[in-house]
């Protein structure tokens, strides 16, 4: 009888954490685009492996960007 392996994956980390930054600027549109699906979704924190704190500032600005148009809603 095989025994199922164990996978073991390396532990994501928060890259604003490291890098200790300390505000996520909303016009900074290279940053923001990394954390969004080609659909234009906002990836979760297991994807992306960010802390709560950077994900809530994470999503604030993207929303941010999104209103005053300088990213797009959907992505086409």
């Amino acid at each position: 009888m095989a025994m199922p392996q164990k996978r073991f994956q390396r532990r994501k980390f928060c890259k604003f954490c490291s890098e200790k930054f300390e505000f996520i600027d909303y016009k900074d549109t290279k940053l923001l685009r990394g954390y969004l699906t080609e659909r234009g979704k906002i990836l979760s924190r297991r994807m992306t492996g960010t802390c709560a704190l950077h994900q809530r500032s994470l999503s604030e600005a993207i929303m941010r960007a999104r209103s005053i148009a300088i990213l797009s809603f959907v992505e086409k």
